[in-house]
């Protein structure tokens, strides 16, 4: 028993002694065939590109569309910029272009897939802690694998593109639309009072009624911002909405809005928010109160932030990241409206009374100043509409630039395989494993054969 749970190793000695021209054989006929096969390899060339992947969102986030293709991806773990850029630059939308542009023939080109093509010939690594890609495309040759690199680069600044387009389109959409509209009716109220001043034959109003346009003015300009930005808010609530409902996130099971720290918190913004409507009628908005106010609004809205990611983040823990971030903009957003319509009543409560004034006018006065609000409110409407149009056209254009080439892709000058070295010395273990092998077996056979002699 003993016998067979220990290895003689003289007896090993003597038949590697005996065997060695036939394990020092194994050995070089194992390397030379490495060798052979490293040298019958075609070549492989290897080109790079560096880019830095600029955060979309000031909190680093990743923009809505984006969020929403990779999550109908299946990558519900990625969370940062970096890593949902990775993944786009592997999808069927980047790679399929290159595959279809490869030079080899129709019916291998058929066979290849994305997936496939990217495990076989796309090395694409982000340096931990920074935010660098590097994008490594393998080609037959130099200008395959360089021609592969960039047009990975250029497929995915398309599609980046194209993404951030379309979470923007509804807003686009909305905006056009409403611009298009209020551009007609300020152009109809500024014709009523040009042909009011013409008929009545007045074209500037006494002190009196100047005094109140200005004042009641004023109001009508906030009022009109507000509701712009309600309905801002409410066309960017239905965009959210329909990515929660596309990728069927059961929102009932997350009431993060329920929250009573977050519910407290939006009480006290939009009293905050009465508050500064209130206080501006009466001041400037340099004046320290208002500041003061301004300064508290903004800290509880910070606050409500940091309080809806921790609801998502302890009570809908199930959630990946891109949904949670879907929600967080959906309870933001769904602030700004309770906010944006509590300060809009207020207002209008507020220019209720300063109309009253307007009753103590002669009747032409009261006439040139309902038409002369008329033109301002349009006036203010359509560019508050213009400057929220144009800032939607910026921040579009910018997340489109989210990708900046470090350095381009290069030519390589040789080939980055097969690696010759390595693949014979792999041939050379292989070969020593196998003369090793050889060894066991003739040690056994004639350990059986000893035994059956005594």
């Amino acid at each position: 028993m003993d016998g067979q749970d220990t290895i003689d190793l003289k007896a090993i000695k003597e038949i590697v002694i005996k065997y060695k021209k036939k394990l020092i054989t194994i050995v070089v006929s194992c390397t030379l065939l490495a060798m052979s096969i490293a040298f019958m390899l075609p070549k492989s060339y290897e080109s790079a590109t560096l880019l830095r992947a600029k955060s979309p969102k000031q909190n680093g986030g990743i923009s809505i569309q984006a969020a929403s293709a990779l999550a109908m991806l299946g990558a519900g773990s990625i969370s940062t910029p970096t890593q949902a850029y990775i993944e786009l630059m592997k999808s069927r939308s980047v790679l399929e272009p290159i595959i279809a542009g490869l030079d080899l023939p129709d019916e291998k080109k058929v066979k290849m897939d994305a997936e496939g093509f990217a495990k076989s010939s796309l090395k694409i690594q982000n340096t931990k802690n920074t935010d660098l890609i590097e994008v490594t495309a393998i080609g037959r040759t130099p200008e395959e694998a360089q021609a592969i690199s960039k047009d990975v680069v250029i497929n995915f600044q398309r599609l980046l593109t194209k993404l951030n387009q379309s979470e923007q389109s509804l807003m686009i959409q909305f905006l056009n639309t409403r611009i298009i509209e209020t551009k007609k009716d300020m152009e109809q109220a500024e014709q009523n009072l040009e042909k009011f001043r013409q008929q009545e034959k007045i074209y500037i109003p006494d002190e009196q009624a100047k005094a109140i346009i200005q004042k009641v003015v004023e109001f009508d300009k906030k009022i009109a911002e507000l509701q712009v930005q309600n309905d801002t808010n409410q066309a960017k609530l239905q965009g959210v909405n329909a990515q929660l409902n596309k990728q069927n996130v059961a929102i009932s099971r997350y009431n993060i809005a329920d929250n009573p720290g977050i519910q407290e918190i939006r009480s006290n913004i939009i009293q905050k928010q009465m508050s500064l409507i209130e206080m501006q009628q009466r001041y400037t908005d340099k004046h320290p109160n208002v500041v003061l106010l301004q300064s508290e609004l903004n800290e509880l809205n910070a606050k409500l932030s940091q309080e809806v990611k921790n609801s998502i983040q302890s009570g809908a823990n199930t959630l990946n990241p891109i949904h949670g971030g879907l929600l967080k903009e959906k309870v933001e957003t769904e602030t700004e409206l309770l906010v944006g319509q509590a300060a809009f009543d207020t207002a209008k409560r507020l220019q209720a009374e300063n109309e009253k004034e307007i009753s103590k006018l002669s009747a032409g006065s009261i006439t040139y100043i309902g038409l002369e609000r008329q033109v301002r409110i349009t006036q203010e409407v359509y560019g508050v509409l213009v400057k929220n149009y144009e800032q939607t056209r910026i921040q579009e254009a910018m997340e489109s630039m989210d990708i900046q080439i470090v350095d381009e892709a290069d030519l390589p000058k040789r080939p980055s395989g097969p690696r010759k070295l390595l693949i014979t010395a792999i041939g050379g273990v292989l070969g020593v494993m196998l003369s090793f092998m050889y060894v066991m077996v003739l040690y056994n056979r004639e350990s059986k054969r000893n035994g059956m002699i005594m």
